[in-house]
């Protein structure tokens, strides 16, 4: 018989029977419409993270930070002996000094292989006020070159144009706490940062050494009038980017405020050598696969280096985890509905008993026999898998409606949540004409063992 044969036949036996075969599929379509749409769920979020990732190059930076604190020199233990400590060693060598991460550093950077840019982070704390409303934030130092290379997504304004005006750009997070819900309003305002400075005043001095129940720290505060030019989005990463606040100024101006630079607590502990420099110098490479050797010579410095793309290799291999769960749950639907097709094909034996001994009297071999009953499954199969596959668009389409009509009144922009990449979809209808067949093993293997004369006799 030719494959066009076994085919047709296949049809018009399912087709006899058309309430079983309806009910048969239907279980095929539900297993693997709920298998196919949880994979795609998951693969909707890898794109989103990885979307996200890519769209604000997040993968190209690296974070450099200086080794520097206390660390107990390696040594034999003994729990009756004190510890003993060495000043700060960077890879382990007893007087190699912490390096600083100054201008001289930043521009040895920039000529390091792979190196496009590098940022010192500078950000100090202070309180923002606009109209009758005031907040607390840390306001970060931001050149305008760095403005202007596509790390900030403007909502409205435009970056500042040079590194030396009284300018700012203000996240929209931060102007919502200000009272104004319009960014577009926002442009050209007027705003008012104090600083904190140490105030070493004879006054302050006094009031701290003989004040009793008042006594405060010798600081005190700096005024100075800004303007708005641009509302940014409020970046959702605290990872390794330049560009991580709630206010941004550039350098001219930040270096004519009187300020404490003060990002942490942390800060007062570090080391002397280390204040003369900055905290933080955030790097960008020319392309993710330049991480690593960059990393690795920077690291060979001494000095601590942070990348996303380290952390993206082990959500990875978090996804696989959930990948693994999905199918885990999915394949319970699968199971049940391989079952219904053992059943029908059973019965179908059952049913067609006489005819299958016709079949083999008139010359059909146990193949011919096994190939007649394994496309019908197959074909089961076909038909689960391809209104599987509808099945899973469906559902992922209306959960999109739903919750994007729900979160568009946060002002949340519409998100993809299911992804439906070509290999899913083939692989799901694969899957599930796999499994059909398999499931038809056994009901074939009794089909062809009938024996004919058994079967002619059969009423």
């Amino acid at each position: 018989m030719r494959t066009s044969d076994y085919i047709e036949q296949a049809w018009t036996n399912l087709w006899k029977k058309k309430l079983r075969t309806f009910l048969t599929t239907g279980g095929v379509v539900i297993g693997i419409g709920a298998l196919v749409c949880m994979f795609a769920f998951g693969q909707g979020v890898q794109r989103n993270i990885r979307d996200q990732f890519d769209e604000m190059d997040l993968l190209n930076y690296i974070n450099v930070s200086p080794r520097h604190g206390r660390q107990p020199e390696p040594a034999e233990f003994d729990p009756d002996a004190p510890e003993t400590y060495s000043d700060a060693v960077p890879t382990g060598e007893p007087n190699k000094p912490v390096t600083v991460l100054d201008d001289k550093f930043i521009d040895g950077l920039m000529q390091m292989e792979g190196v496009e840019a590098a940022f010192p982070e500078m950000r100090f704390p202070a309180q923002v006020g606009l109209g009758k409303e005031d907040r607390f934030t840390f306001i970060q130092v931001v050149t305008a070159k760095a403005c202007r290379s596509g790390l900030i997504q403007l909502r409205a304004g435009q970056p500042y144009a040079s590194d030396d005006p009284n300018e700012m750009m203000i996240s929209d997070s931060l102007l919502r706490r200000l009272g104004n819900t319009k960014p577009e309003t926002a442009v050209g305002q007027k705003v008012e940062i104090r600083t904190i400075i140490l105030d070493f005043s004879l006054a302050s001095l006094m009031r701290m050494a003989f004040a009793r129940g008042d006594q405060r720290l010798p600081i005190s505060d700096q005024r100075y009038t800004f303007t708005i030019v641009g509302v940014i989005e409020r970046m959702g990463f605290g990872g390794p980017m330049p560009i991580r606040s709630d206010a941004y100024i550039p350098p001219g101006a930040a270096g004519r405020m009187r300020k404490l630079v003060l990002t942490g607590v942390s800060d007062l502990f570090q080391p002397a050598e280390q204040m003369a420099g900055h905290s933080t110098v955030t790097v960008r490479v020319a392309s993710p696969s330049q991480v690593a050797s960059v990393e690795a010579k920077l690291e060979e410095r001494g000095l601590r280096t942070f990348a996303l793309m380290d952390q993206l290799e082990e959500m990875q291999k978090g996804f696989i985890i959930v990948d693994m769960f999905l199918l885990a749950v999915g394949m319970i639907g699968v199971t049940v509905a391989s079952l219904g097709i053992v059943n029908t094909m059973v019965m179908s034996i059952l049913e067609r008993y006489r005819e299958i001994g016709v079949m083999k009297a008139v010359g059909a071999t146990d193949g011919d026999v096994q190939r007649i009953f394994l496309f019908e499954s197959g074909m089961i199969g076909l038909l689960g898998g391809a209104f599987g596959l509808a099945l899973a668009w469906v559902v992922s389409f209306v959960i999109n409606q739903v919750v994007n009509g729900f979160t568009a009144r946060e002002g949340v922009p519409f998100i993809q949540y299911f992804s439906f990449p070509w290999w899913l979809c083939l692989g799901g209808i694969g899957f599930s004409v796999l499994v059909s067949l398999i499931a038809g093993i056994y009901p074939t293997r009794r089909a062809a063992h009938v024996d004919p004369v058994v079967a002619l006799r059969h009423d």
